[in-house]
Formats: structure tokens, C-alpha cells, sequence
């Protein structure tokens, strides 16, 4: 069933400036927190090999201090963060560059900055020598009209994502029905009407 591309989308019959609107929304609130998860989770398998477990689970530890927003720590995970750059090497630039991405989508920047600020992070990232960054660099100049969109309409995709989650587990307890008929009806049924309008989209209904 391709029911999450369907969602996303909206289909095939979507214009091709809209799929691109939402092609943006979805790359871009994820954009380095995941290239980030990728670093540290190498760093945390190498730890694994070491003699003593005790560095793996202060470290194991630290997740959430690299993943939230600076501002949302409480003191230990501050305090984490800080041997964390102390420590330096490649956790901590990847750190850098996931703060510096966030930045630029912070939404306090007119878009000719967010655009000169993302050809500048792209550069970074692509010498980066991390590969997960160097992909994403990749995926952001593929998107790069999508996401510049998403930004400038302030699109997100945190309902679509949430909608997502609840089509998931209804696929999951749907093993063994007849057909996929049976299952979207059960989607409808739980989720329906679905009905998701984009910030364009609502202006221009008021207008």
C-alpha cells in the first residue's frame, strides 16, 4: 500500500510546485539531527570495543544532550555537552553543524540570507569528511527549491508525520485482512475525513 506517499503528496495529480513545497517541509525540520545520530552511534559502536564499558554508557547517556535544543537542557545534560566539546574531533563538528543548520531554519532570517547561509553550509558539509553530512549536503541541493519554499511559507510537516505514525500502527494490526481495501477503511475510520491544508492554502481560502 503506498498510503504514505499518497499522504505526503497528495498524490499524482498535485501540481509540481506543491510536491516540491512538500518535498521541503519533509527534508527540512530532520535535516541535521539524524546526519548527527549517524556520527554519534559510529562513535558509540567504536566505545563498544573498548576493554571497559563504563565510557559507552556515559556516553550512551549523552544522546539527548546532542539532540536537543541548547536552550531545553537541564544541568546534566548541559554539563554532557560541555565534555562533550571539550572532548572535540568529529562528534563535536557534527554538533556544530546540526546547531548551524537549525540556525539557519530558525525562521528570524530573510531568504536571500537562508539561501546565501545554506550554500555556505553545503560547502562545510561537503569537506566535512562525514559522510552522513555529506550526504545530507547532497540531499539539500537535490531539495534545495522545496526547502527554500517550505521555509519561506513556514510549512512543516509535524502533523503529516503524526498522521503517518497513526496509519503505521493501523497497518500493523491490520495483518490478515482480505485486502487493502479493508485496511483503508479502517485508516478512514480512525483518521478520517483527512483534511490538510497548507498555510498557502488556508490564506487563500480567507481571502
Amino acid at each position: 500500500m503506498r498510503w504514505k506517499s499518497q499522504v505526503r503528496f497528495g498524490g499524482r495529480t498535485r501540481e509540481t510546485h506543491q510536491r516540491k513545497r512538500w518535498q521541503g517541509a519533509l527534508v527540512r525540520p530532520y535535516l541535521g539531527t539524524e546526519a548527527l545520530e549517524e556520527v554519534r552511534k559510529d562513535l558509540w559502536r567504536e566505545m563498544r570495543k573498548l576493554p571497559s564499558p563504563t565510557f559507552a554508557r556515559k556516553f550512551a547517556g549523552a544522546r539527548w544532550a546532542l539532540l536537543k535544543n541548547p536552550g531545553t537542557l537541564t544541568k546534566r545534560q548541559g554539563l554532557a555537552l560541555l565534555a562533550i566539546k571539550q572532548r572535540g574531533g568529529a562528534l563535536w563538528q557534527a554538533y556544530e553543524m546540526k546547531e548551524s543548520l537549525r540556525a539557519i531554519f530558525a525562521g528570524d532570517l530573510e531568504i536571500d540570507e537562508v539561501n546565501e547561509m545554506l550554500d555556505h553550509w553545503c560547502q562545510r558539509a561537503s569537506r566535512s569528511r562525514l559522510p552522513s553530512f555529506i550526504r545530507l549536503s547532497k540531499t539539500i541541493r537535490t531539495h534545495r527549491d522545496g526547502i527554500l519554499a517550505s521555509a519561506i511559507l513556514g510549512v512543516s510537516n509535524g502533523r503529516v508525520e503524526g498522521l503517518n505514525t497513526k496509519v503505521r500502527s493501523i497497518i500493523a494490526r491490520s495483518y490478515g485482512f482480505h485486502s487493502a481495501k479493508a485496511t483503508l477503511a479502517l485508516v478512514m475510520l480512525a483518521c478520517g475525513p483527512i483534511d490538510l491544508k497548507l498555510p498557502y492554502e488556508r490564506a487563500s481560502l480567507s481571502t
